[in-house]
């Protein structure tokens, strides 16, 4: 199979299994995504999905978001992880928003990556589903699907998010990126993998992987 091919298997597969693609964070609008995005740092989205509707229920905008302190915030997001830092994060990217973007979440990797706690993988996240630009942002499962399918050499994610970017059609970027997240947990998770399930794995998945797990039934 040449490497067109499994990216072809890839993308058909995946829209078969994913024909309507829900978004896995609640949101309501970009403001309300990019903190649900950075409260998703090391926490799951069901728990993240739990917490928001409290914070929101303060502070759904950047305006009434500074109206709250920062230990206010940190108690709504306790349950998060790291509530130190993205309570920190969350105030003073509220405070950016009013005083740079008219309390507008800005449109632009360069605006939304120098706001305080917001990294590559969130501005990309804000930009693929709060305005429909074109990104491909890599969470852990897409980094271990691009590596288990033989697409990208695992080494890091920023190369993992080159390879895709590479290998797979542009307008499909927004729908793929979420189509693997979903496929990652229900079919190839890094804990408690079958690969009798995970078809794209057992037809193109990386030699090494698959003898490793055959021989061992280890994760890998």
């Amino acid at each position: 199979m040449t490497k067109q091919e499994k990216v072809n298997f890839v993308v058909d597969t995946l829209a078969a299994l994913y024909p309507e693609i829900p978004i896995p964070l609640d949101h309501k609008d970009p403001y309300t995504l990019l903190i649900a995005v950075l409260l998703s740092a090391q926490c799951t989205d069901v728990r993240v999905n739990q917490i928001t509707p409290l914070l929101f229920a303060k502070a759904d905008n950047p305006y009434d978001m500074v109206k709250l302190s920062v230990e206010e915030i940190q108690d709504i997001i306790r349950p998060c992880g790291l509530s130190p830092m993205k309570s920190k994060g969350i105030y003073g990217l509220s405070q950016i928003l009013i005083e740079k973007h008219n309390g507008h979440v800005p449109a632009n990797y360069e605006d939304l990556e120098e706001l305080p706690a917001v990294g590559h993988k969130t501005a990309s996240v804000v930009m693929s589903q709060a305005f429909g630009i074109p990104a491909f942002p890599v969470d852990t499962h897409i980094h271990r699907l691009m590596y288990r399918w033989n697409l990208s050499n695992g080494k890091s994610v920023q190369q993992t998010e080159k390879d895709a970017k590479r290998l797979f059609p542009k307008a499909c970027w927004n729908d793929l990126h979420l189509q693997m997240i979903w496929y990652g947990r229900e079919y190839s998770p890094a804990r408690g993998w079958d690969l009798n399930r995970d078809i794209i794995t057992a037809v193109i998945g990386r030699k090494t992987v698959i003898e490793a797990y055959n021989k061992t039934k280890k994760v890998y």
